[in-house]
């Protein structure tokens, strides 16, 4: 999918988005590890995006940037909805974590392919949570919104990763060897951070921490391959890496 594609996608679900109202019940039972789960989960969602806007208009495309705004803007309505969740559990927002803080300084100053990858660390843990969260709360609402979040979700991974691997083609094998393996190292520490972080909510979906690090890793096995070619990941080579990311990203059939 090329970059005009992408934006014309944003732009379709932007008017779907400003169409809908979204619901904001009262009421709901949640454990209160799911709660501040969810709490957390909604401060990492809620920024502003200045440092990704900030590094797409110094790449001077201005489609992408269109795109990345709408992108910012997507990611800011999923904050709306888990606050939402949040206030339907009786419990109020937080303003931040540290877990977040952390991905905030991870990125800062490296340019748009830094940016990007280690935006790409918390878009793989939420494929595997907002999956989680949806068929596991045992909440229809909650389910509703967590489903609608990972379609998003699952609309963004691709988007990122046609722009990193055009941004490492040029890179010669031993730079993608290299930044494939830091980048595995990255995802395998934030995998292992987020399931001891939010271990009892894991718990209360039905899911333990070590299911949920092999299940990242294993979604993001075919991106590293996506990004960086076959010969500098360290993947599976039983089929073609192309087709297995088109499988595990199959449309959630969401709004």
């Amino acid at each position: 999918m090329d970059i005009h594609q992408h934006l014309a996608m944003f732009e379709e679900h932007a008017r779907r988005r400003a169409a809908r109202t979204e619901p904001q019940p009262l009421g709901g039972q949640l454990p209160p590890a799911l709660i501040r789960s969810v709490q957390r989960f909604q401060a990492g969602e809620d920024g502003d995006g200045t440092s990704l806007i900030a590094a797409a208009t110094r790449a001077g495309d201005p489609v992408y940037l269109a795109a990345i705004r709408l992108f910012v803007a997507e990611e800011q309505s999923h904050a709306v909805r888990l606050a939402n969740v949040v206030r339907y559990a009786g419990a109020a927002p937080i303003s931040g974590h540290w877990t977040d803080t952390v991905f905030v300084l991870v990125r800062r100053g490296g340019g748009l392919r830094l940016e990007l990858l280690t935006l790409m660390l918390a878009e793989v843990v939420a494929l595997r949570y907002y999956r989680a969260l949806r068929d596991g709360s045992g909440d229809d609402y909650v389910a509703d919104v967590a489903g609608r979040i990972l379609a998003d979700e699952e609309r963004h991974v691709p988007f990122h990763l046609d722009r990193l691997r055009q941004g490492f083609a040029g890179t010669p094998l031993a730079g993608r060897v290299a930044a494939a393996a830091g980048w595995w190292a990255l995802m395998t520490g934030a995998a292992l951070v987020v399931s001891l972080d939010h271990g009892g909510a894991l718990r209360a979906l039905g899911l333990s921490r070590r299911r949920f690090v092999a299940d990242v890793l294993r979604l993001f096995r075919p991106m590293v391959t996506a990004v960086f070619g076959q010969r500098a990941a360290a993947a599976d080579v039983s089929e073609p890496p192309l087709r297995r990311l088109g499988r595990t990203f199959r449309p959630a059939h969401h709004e």
